[in-house]
């Protein structure tokens, strides 16, 4: 089996594997990542469950969440790596979780489903596209580390220009 085709498909034992463990169960996005196409974009639409709970914390404590679950991340997408031979296999997502996280940052108060469908999209644009600097912490960082920040970046593009679309429509926050 060529590095390209390990790249692409997990074998029966070593989705086993990443299932058994706390940190491969983390970095697949609590099972997400094992779907058979598109695991990025299933990851990342499978973030929003949780951010729907998430988006009602405090600012402060979303942020520290953000923070935390990278770190955390880095752990295990580092460990899940290791045992599988590979430093960013695409069954590896929680950085599409935290990544997607980060987009939605500026509509935590806003209402409307179209603020995280239009987060979920520019997530999704920004790290498919990988523009820079997305593209060169994928080619330059490695590891756990590497996995995460490319999507970090991401994230952080996607919630730049949703900011700008919230400030530009002048919506203001449920509370206003």
């Amino acid at each position: 089996m060529s590095i390209r085709r390990e790249r692409l498909q997990l074998t029966s034992a070593q989705r086993r594997d990443l299932l058994s463990s706390p940190a491969g169960w983390l970095a697949t996005g609590f099972g997400s990542g094992l779907a058979p196409v598109a695991q990025g974009t299933v990851g990342s639409a499978v973030a929003l469950l949780p951010w729907l709970w998430l988006r009602h914390c405090s600012l402060p404590s979303y942020l520290l969440l953000l923070l935390a679950g990278c770190l955390l991340g880095c752990w295990a997408c580092s460990v899940a790596g290791r045992r599988l031979g590979v430093d960013d296999h695409r069954a590896l997502v929680w950085d599409e979780f935290i990544g997607q996280w980060l987009a939605l940052l500026p509509v935590l108060d806003q209402s409307g489903w179209w603020w995280p469908l239009a987060g979920f999209g520019l997530f999704r644009l920004f790290d498919a596209g990988k523009p820079w600097p997305v593209s060169w912490l994928d080619r330059h960082l490695k590891g756990g580390v590497g996995v995460m920040l490319d999507d970090v970046a991401a994230g952080a593009l996607a919630a730049l220009v949703l900011w700008g679309l919230v400030r530009w429509l002048g919506c203001r926050g449920r509370g206003d």
